[in-house]
């Protein structure tokens, strides 16, 4: 059987991440050379990994620039890599998005775009519309991210205030040929969704970011609304003209991911289930969903039988509320959640990380849970409740050390979770 439950976890969270390879999924999706220019954009947690993978497989001339989040990256010779912050935008992502704007410019029906997108691209690439600003753009993008709305209704509110999300890259380059190649962190893989957008237009409109922000109650500044509420907020539609000659590609997903990691197991004989690739909802109620599943699983061996592992993936999301939050991710709160719910039973081992190798505010990916977390969290002084309200799961899994590292891992499938009972 398993000696070392968490060893093989994570085992099985580097498959995965090893299925969404850049240098791989673009192998396989290599667009023709055009008659005129490469050049490319993009932006995203995984942009220079895929820039570089890109210049290894591309033997004609290249040129262009990606924009990628603050940190370690990949090393390019012919693509610029410039650096932006995430979760949050910053000056840098400004300049980073003008500069993208400006290559795809004066391009010509015999040029080629290839745009790199993959998740983080929405905080990377600010560019407010009208007369919005910066801080306009980085007021939208906090109150967005503690509304505890799913990423595509939030990605919806952001191409809404952004003259660069929405398809309008795309729309910049027009009449060049755009190839945008995409590794997808939104539940369901639409294209249009991964970091707003902003090579591939979708059909929503200004009122459906309004309608966002009435349903979530969201508090943002009088003159984002006024611009939400103005002609200036349409983004160009799928129909338009310029996007005839345009095509999209995801090549690396969730799904595609879960499924190696499902291999990897069922070839070490152990039976694999997995729920889905595409699990959205507030982090804590998901734990105690999964919780549930792994409790009846381990007391009456139902609805499947032991030993099984069981695998999610999606996006899920952490509400904010007044009480203000200490630090951690949806994982590590997803798993908070779910360790107290399976307090004192044995033979229960998960993990749950984020693909790109950071979960929210700290630096690690996620963290290790079992039968006997939270007995170790109140050894060690915690309260686990208390960390779980104050939205502080990261500080209760460090205090007993089941945090997982794995440093940048140069991809972006979003969550991934895995349960072993035994």
């Amino acid at each position: 059987m398993i000696d070392d439950p968490r060893a093989y976890l994570a085992s099985l969270f580097h498959e995965a991440v090893k299925a969404a390879d850049p240098l791989a999924a673009i192998r396989a999706h290599l667009p023709e050379k055009p008659k005129g220019r490469t050049v490319v954009v993009g932006a995203g947690k995984a942009a220079s990994q895929m820039a570089a993978a890109l210049e290894s497989l591309w033997d004609g001339p290249l040129e262009g620039v990606v924009v990628a989040q603050h940190g370690p990256m990949a090393t390019c010779r012919r693509i610029e890599v410039l650096q932006a912050a995430h979760p949050v935008p910053d000056a840098a992502g400004l300049g980073a998005s003008d500069r993208l704007l400006g290559a795809v410019g004066g391009l010509t029906a015999d040029d080629l775009v290839i745009a790199l997108v993959s998740g983080g691209g929405s905080s990377l690439l600010p560019a407010p519309a009208g007369n919005l600003t910066l801080e306009d753009e980085v007021a939208v993008n906090r109150t967005l991210l503690a509304s505890g709305a799913p990423i595509s209704a939030m990605n919806v509110v952001r191409k809404h205030v952004s003259r660069i999300k929405g398809g309008r890259l795309a729309y910049a380059a027009a009449p060049a040929r755009v190839v945008s190649l995409i590794v997808s962190d939104i539940p369901g893989d639409n294209p249009a969704h991964v970091a707003s957008g902003p090579t591939v237009p979708d059909g929503s409109a200004p009122t459906d970011a309004l309608q966002i922000v009435r349903q979530y109650r969201m508090n943002l500044p009088e003159r984002v609304m006024a611009h939400l509420a103005s002609d200036a907020a349409a983004a160009p539609g799928p129909d338009d003209p310029a996007f005839g000659n345009h095509e999209h590609h995801v090549i690396a997903s969730a799904r595609v991911s879960l499924e190696a990691a499902a291999e990897r197991a069922h070839a070490a004989g152990i039976e694999t289930v997995i729920l889905s690739d595409s699990i959205e909802g507030e982090a804590r109620d998901i734990g105690l969903m999964h919780a549930a599943l792994a409790r009846e699983v381990r007391t009456r061996n139902r609805p499947f039988n032991t030993p099984v592992l069981i695998l999610s993936g999606g996006e899920t999301t952490v509400t904010i509320r007044d009480e203000g939050h200490g630090k951690g991710g949806r994982n590590s709160e997803f798993l908070l959640a779910f360790a107290a719910a399976i307090d004192g039973l044995a033979d229960i081992h998960a993990l749950a990380a984020d693909t790109d190798g950071r979960d929210g505010s700290e630096n690690n990916a996620g963290a290790f849970a079992d039968g006997g977390t939270i007995a170790r969290m109140r050894a060690a002084g915690e309260d686990p409740r208390a960390r779980l309200l104050g939205h502080d799961a990261f500080t209760a899994f460090e205090a007993i050390g089941d945090i997982f590292h794995t440093g940048p891992t140069g991809t972006n499938v979003n969550d991934f979770r895995a349960i072993l009972v035994l």
